[in-house]
């Protein structure tokens, strides 16, 4: 399965974005309120400048204290970024993503941001994939 194929199951295929001056209780509030783990960051909305994390808001918290809310999100985003584009295969994803052990990655193509998968949209895409070839096989014992 392609990361194509997972990016058409998702619900809603938007990505969340804020710009790198934003504060990172903006950006807090926007996960809360999106209930999502992370939000792109993008001076233009479409392109993949940085990632900020909940994990992210939390390690500054422990180390800063609630003053690294006023801070931007620029500041604390990673902009070492992982993406992908929508050709690859997910088990090649989902391995990256292991083993980066991180749970969200850009998909980005010639620069631009077209999306967003999690480590449980990779999950969810295999297992229906397995169920699918469990239901094979199974009909192909019974002669179906």
């Amino acid at each position: 399965m392609q990361v194509h194929h997972i990016l058409k199951s998702k619900a809603d295929d938007g990505v969340i974005t804020v710009k790198p001056a934003a504060l990172v209780s903006e950006a807090a509030a926007i996960l809360a309120e999106k209930r999502i783990g992370t939000v792109v960051i993008s001076a233009e909305g479409t392109t993949a400048d940085g990632i900020l994390s909940e994990r992210d808001i939390v390690r500054q918290l422990a180390k800063h204290g609630a003053a690294c809310l006023t801070a931007a999100v620029s500041d604390y985003m990673t902009t070492k970024l992982q993406t992908c584009t929508r050709d690859e295969e997910a088990d090649a994803i989902l391995t990256r993503m292991t083993e980066g052990r991180f749970r969200h990655m850009p998909v980005v193509e010639d620069g631009t941001l077209i999306g967003l998968i999690t480590i449980g949209d990779v999950v969810k895409a295999r297992l229906s994939e397995l169920s699918m070839e469990k239901t094979a096989l199974e009909g192909m014992i019974m002669g179906y």
